[in-house]
């Protein structure tokens, strides 16, 4: 999330204020305020103006993960290669966006991720914080795959493509993951394990020995029916 702007905070909404000052304080005490009415207090605002646009602290939580998502996209969007990008180097180039923003948020990030998973700590289980984000993520995402079989990056296959934006979840679950643990300088790990993640995953949905192999057995029955 963007630090303040210049500009007087009279200025903002009362949206824009409420999760700036939510966010901040977060950063400052290590977890969300004990209640609306002393946020909203201390903004010299009414507790109602508070639930006219959020229904509870959890709600700014997933927007701001939101907010980073979209600011990953829209930023590596921008790059002027970008339309060049295969599908491949389009997600490279979201996760490495993602991450930069995630170093400037790195303090909040592991507070609200691991808020989450303290509630209900499960294998593969998807902090609830992240259910905007993940919406997002696998509409980009299918589209960048969608583009990907229109120039053979991504091999068509119509039985299991259809659940490859929740594998890739999976791998997005499995960088932010990494994020959290690692202790190198600026975060040199994390990259390296993106760059490997992604080129296992696009060696997985592209064309491979099994595309090939099913091909040659459809050739071989098609070549079979056309001789008798």
């Amino acid at each position: 999330m963007k630090q303040p702007t210049t500009a007087a905070p009279e200025a903002a909404t009362p949206k824009a204020r409420i999760k700036q000052a939510y966010f901040d304080y977060v950063l400052k005490k290590g977890h969300p305020p004990q209640s609306v009415y002393k946020l909203t207090k201390k903004l010299g605002l009414p507790e109602q103006e508070f639930y006219r646009v959020y229904a509870n602290f959890d709600a700014i939580d997933r927007e701001i993960w939101a907010d980073f998502g979209r600011e990953a996209r829209e930023t590596a969007a921008r790059e002027p290669v970008w339309e060049q990008y295969g599908a491949r180097e389009k997600l490279l180039g979201f996760y490495y966006t993602l991450i930069e923003i995630l170093k400037r948020n790195r303090s909040y990030a592991l507070q609200s991720v691991r808020r989450s998973f303290e509630r209900r700590p499960m294998p593969g289980f998807t902090p609830r914080v992240l259910d905007d984000f993940r919406q997002d993520f696998e509409e980009f995402v299918e589209e960048i795959l969608r583009e990907g079989r229109r120039t053979d990056e991504v091999a068509s296959r119509k039985l299991v493509q259809d659940g490859y934006p929740r594998f890739f979840w999976q791998q997005v679950l499995f960088v932010l993951g990494f994020f959290a643990k690692d202790d190198t300088v600026d975060f040199e790990r994390t990259d390296a394990a993106i760059e490997k993640a992604v080129t296992l995953s696009f060696d997985l949905v592209g064309r491979n020995t099994l595309d090939s192999a099913v091909d040659f057995v459809r050739f071989l029955l098609h070549s079979r029916r056309h001789r008798r």
